[in-house]
């Protein structure tokens, strides 16, 4: 008890003193909990990206305490609580934005059913087919890329839930799982124009009937939930003249997912078809025409020397 007195004794003789004790004090438990928590984080978290980002968050906050902490003893110019808390309760929202925005993000996702696991999505400038999401993390399989078409490139990314809030969000399956398709063929101007265009469409129809049987349906349900008129789902064909040849446009729905396989049974079909035409209608390519050569004369002169 004389411990105890003499101890409260000094402090009230040398108040300067008590107050820096008091202060080290409290900056060593600031940093003791720093050391602790991050321990903690490094044994329970396993994913390194988070496990950086909230070792180096705690470390930030812990530095704005220690700010808060000898603000408080030092000059007594806080001396409202409520303030100290508002101040920190910025610094953690500054240093924590990312974090908190992941977070945000992936309930804006789950309840406004920005896109689930199975659709296929472009955010932030990649593209892929998601096939997970957790409280920070969006995790697809990328395609395209350095192959062509929509195949995958074997790369799993990872992006920030966050993005959502910072761009677009192409959805290709949501509400409406299909999506328009086209490519141009070059018919030769001797061809039998009609007959061109009946192969064309019969093929299309005969090829694309079930995604359009099921596209008419999901359409109706786009078209009554949304502000947005009518489209045709039916193969469709324009035709244009270029210096060349006829060129023939197909415009056609198809399942996302099956844009390089539809697209190849097509022109496999439609060429099979105009080769059994027998040259009534023919594939045009890129010709040039002489129109005139010019005139060369060439004038061989013979020298000839006398001779004395």
């Amino acid at each position: 008890m004389e411990l105890i007195e003499s101890v409260k004794n000094w402090f009230s003789d040398y108040p300067v003193a008590s107050n820096i004790i008091r202060y080290l004090v409290w900056v060593a438990l600031v940093f003791f909990l720093i050391a602790w928590i991050r321990r903690w984080m490094k044994k329970n978290l396993h994913d390194n990206a988070i496990k950086y980002k909230v070792q180096k968050a705690i470390q930030i906050i812990g530095y704005l305490f220690i700010i808060l902490i000898t603000i408080s003893y030092f000059t007594g110019s806080i001396q409202d609580f409520g303030l100290a808390i508002g101040l920190l309760t910025a610094g953690i929202t500054i240093t924590l934005q990312e974090l908190i925005l992941s977070i945000a993000g992936s309930f804006y996702i789950f309840f406004v059913r920005v896109y689930k696991p199975g659709d296929r999505i472009e955010l932030n400038g990649i593209k892929g087919d998601v096939i997970d999401i957790d409280s920070m993390y969006t995790t697809m399989m990328e395609i395209g890329e350095w192959v062509s078409s929509d195949n995958y490139s074997g790369r799993i990314v990872k992006l920030s839930n966050a993005f959502v809030f910072k761009g677009p969000v192409y959805n290709y399956s949501l509400d409406f799982p299909f999506v328009w398709d086209e490519f141009n063929m070059p018919i030769r101007y001797e061809s039998d124009i009609e007959l061109a265009k009946e192969i064309i469409i019969s093929a299309a129809q005969e090829i694309l009937s079930e995604y359009v049987k099921n596209s008419i349906a999901g359409w109706k349900d786009v078209v009554n939930k949304y502000y947005i008129e009518d489209a045709q789902v039916e193969p469709t064909l324009a035709i244009t003249m270029s210096d060349n040849w006829i060129q023939f446009n197909l415009r056609y729905i198809v399942d996302y997912k099956k844009r390089r396989i539809t697209k190849h049974l097509l022109f496999e079909e439609i060429g099979k078809r105009i080769r059994e035409t027998n040259g009534k209608v023919t594939w045009a390519s890129a010709t040039f025409e002489i129109v005139k050569i010019p005139t060369l004369n060439i004038n061989e002169t013979k020298h000839t020397s006398d001779n004395p």
